[in-house]
């Protein structure tokens, strides 16, 4: 049996991909149920009833009930002794807004330590000229993501503890993550990484993008791994700075994280037809894909877990 790096097989998940002559299958579905909620996730996320998900708006309210009852379904508990809510305030346009992330934590078997903090922001655009821009994609879908990587979690318990963070005001200006690198209860200097979703469901040629390998190359061989047995096409690339890409450093919750010197992934699809239009609904996601990638992400959190010591303590020399 050839034997491969360590850290293709870390993580249950990864490892259990691999056939037993050495070679590399795809990574196989998320459990039945845990495709279901997703899909559920997304749907209720999305819904015309949230209107939207602007910041402080009653939609915005509706969203944040439900991820929090998804996040005490699961299992996962506040950080916070305040519970799971962190407000903060939004100066956008001439008016001051009330934003509240959401923040919950998976304690790892190891205690103490580094850190993993998964992101995805909830918000969207709302109403405009009285047409709902519900933001299936963008970013019900990532939110629907987190709470996968939740579910896997629990059922598996990580080896570090898991950060899981529901952003709002991303839309604005990034403005949650922000809030929460200003306040992040537990010291930055614990978090190893954060992994940030951001539109994860729709893309016509099957692809999802990893971006952070290029400032953070210690990342790069992971996802290697990851991508070798992903049953979508995982590329890595927007990090460059090239101009044959997008830039994708400062476009997402990521770069509050960046701009702290921590390392981070973003794991998102390019734009597409539907980016930031009111057609941004649940029936113009493809099912399939998005199964697909939510095991992907939720396969490389897992990774991530494994290997967080090595990562954390490579990409700090």
């Amino acid at each position: 049996m050839r034997l491969l790096p360590r850290f293709l097989v870390a993580g249950a998940l990864v490892a259990a991909a691999l056939l037993t002559t050495g070679a590399a299958a795809p990574l196989p579905p998320l459990p039945r149920g845990d495709a279901v909620k997703l899909l559920d996730d997304v749907r209720t996320l999305s819904d015309d009833r949230m209107q939207g998900r602007a910041p402080d708006t009653p939609g915005s309210l509706m969203a944040r009930t439900y991820i929090r009852k998804r996040l005490i379904q699961i299992g996962v508990k506040p950080l916070s002794k305040a519970g799971f809510q962190q407000p903060f305030v939004i100066k956008a346009g001439g008016k001051t807004l009330y934003g509240v992330n959401l923040v919950g934590v998976i304690p790892g078997r190891q205690k103490g330590g580094r850190v993993m903090v998964v992101t995805a922001h909830y918000d969207h655009l709302g109403v405009k000229n009285g047409e709902i821009y519900n933001g299936a994609d963008d970013n019900a879908s990532g939110v629907a993501g987190l709470l996968a990587v939740a579910e896997s979690f629990r059922r598996h318990p990580p080896k570090h503890t898991i950060i899981l963070v529901a952003l709002d005001g991303e839309e604005l200006g990034l403005m949650g993550a922000e809030a929460y690198v200003a306040n992040p209860i537990v010291p930055l200097s614990r978090i190893a990484l954060n992994v940030n979703f951001d539109m994860l469901s729709k893309n016509a040629k099957g692809e999802l993008y990893a971006a952070g390998a290029t400032p953070w190359p210690i990342l790069k061989p992971r996802l290697d791994a990851i991508a070798a047995i992903a049953p979508i096409k995982l590329l890595q690339g927007h990090d460059s700075g090239k101009l044959d890409q997008d830039d994708w450093t400062n476009q997402s919750d990521h770069y509050a994280f960046a701009q702290k010197k921590i390392p981070w992934v973003y794991f998102g699809v390019e734009d597409h037809p539907e980016y930031h239009q009111p057609t941004d609904d649940f029936a113009t996601i493809p099912q399939d894909f998005f199964k697909a990638s939510a095991a992907t992400v939720v396969a490389a959190c897992r990774l991530f877990d494994d290997e967080l010591d090595a990562i954390g303590g490579e990409a700090g020399r």
